[in-house]
């Protein structure tokens, strides 16, 4: 065989294995990805009480500014700053001396005003006599009788100017007119106290009382007119003057109404600037864990108790400030569902519109899944599915 017949033979036998290359290493058209495995579960049915949430903050129910009623140098200071104090405790003494010599002196003035009365009693005990003995005249008489009105109403004068400096005595030591917490010391011991009851006096301190506190909020005017409605139906509604109707309240730092309180005001009048009437509740705090200030959330009752649909607040998705849940229908597509969402209920949430109780929803996979997306469902509680036959080459 010829050199050119050997190389025409090869390159026959050379297409025949390319050929047979490609026939084994042809591409094939991708598998379908399996559709996605999701946990599905009908909306909880469950009678629960609608509320309303608020923002609002803690105030004092007694606020005292501390003033002097007597003006003088402060002598001493009987508290240390922020602590708590009781009713009737010491807080600031001012300098006694130049009272208790104004006290000395009063009490010297009455007993000379006493004396004088004694002696103008006397004399006209003995001019009584002398008259109906035609000894003196009636003039003199009547003299004597003025002499002892005026000795009388000295000793009255004395005995009160005698009160004033004893109470101004005891106003040179001030105590707490309320139990609470008590600020700081706006003056130091040696400066002069401007007192009195008008004009400009000094503050010395500040004292709010923090057991019970109030919480003060705004209500809007559309909901305002929904609780008065609820209140003449007869159901427990914070716009009734009449009752005491339980509220809860959470802290800006805590994830649950745990608070419990009651409400014991609401105002008389709506603002005219923002539309809303203000509203006010009372709690305990023994622990001192609510400050006159700090800011809270509160939850009030809004409407009687009911039955509502409630699902996973896991299962909740956003959309900008829309919400929606993923319903799985007969054809195992999800599809959202807009909806409007309540109060949240031990991890549940209140859905007002948008499902029914025979939907589908899916509680958990909703990371792995996307709007009209074929899906697996699988019912909440059931086994798992076993894992998918990998296709035959």
């Amino acid at each position: 065989m010829g050199a050119g017949a050997r190389r025409t033979g090869l390159f026959v036998l050379g297409l025949v294995a390319f050929g047979l290359l490609a026939g084994c290493g042809g591409s094939q058209p991708p598998a379908p990805p399996a559709a996605p495995a999701v946990t599905v579960a009908n909306p909880v049915r469950k009678v629960v009480a609608e509320t309303d949430e608020y923002v609002g903050r803690f105030v004092a129910i007694d606020a005292v500014e501390v003033r002097a009623r007597v003006s003088g140098y402060l002598d001493a200071i009987h508290f240390t700053d922020g602590q708590l104090v009781k009713q009737g405790d010491l807080l600031f003494t001012i300098d006694r001396r130049p009272f208790e010599a104004t006290l000395a002196q009063a009490k010297a003035n009455l007993a000379q005003a006493k004396a004088n009365l004694a002696f103008s009693e006397s004399d006209l005990n003995r001019a009584q006599q002398l008259v109906r003995d035609k000894t003196i005249t009636e003039q003199t008489f009547d003299q004597r009788v003025q002499a002892k009105r005026v000795a009388e109403a000295n000793v009255a004068a004395q005995e009160a100017a005698v009160k004033q400096t004893e109470l101004d005595l005891a106003f040179t030591e001030l105590r707490a007119p309320i139990s609470g917490r008590i600020g700081d010391r706006r003056v130091s011991p040696g400066n002069l106290v401007t007192g009195g009851v008008t004009g400009n006096t000094t503050l010395l301190a500040t004292i709010v009382s923090t057991d019970p506190i109030r919480f003060e909020f705004t209500i809007d005017e559309a909901s305002f007119i929904r609780y008065q409605r609820l209140a003449k139906e007869g159901v427990d509604s914070i716009s009734s003057r009449e009752g005491r109707t339980p509220v809860l309240l959470r802290l800006i730092d805590e994830k649950t109404f745990g608070h419990k309180g009651q409400m014991d005001f609401i105002d008389n009048v709506v603002e005219k600037g923002s539309g809303t009437i203000r509203g006010r509740a009372v709690f305990e705090n023994a622990n001192g864990l609510f400050t006159p200030g700090v800011f809270a959330r509160i939850q009030v009752p809004a409407a009687a108790a009911g039955e509502a649909l409630m699902v996973p607040d896991t299962a909740i998705a956003s959309e900008q400030i829309r919400k929606f849940v993923y319903v799985v229908g007969d054809d195992d597509i999800a599809k959202p569902r807009y909806v409007v969402l309540g109060q949240l209920v031990d991890g549940l949430r209140v859905v007002k519109e948008g499902l029914s109780p025979q939907d589908r929803v899916v509680v958990n996979g909703l990371a792995r899944i996307r709007p009209m997306m074929k899906v697996t469902p699988q019912p909440q509680g059931a086994a798992p599915p076993g894992p998918t036959a990998a296709p035959a080459k």
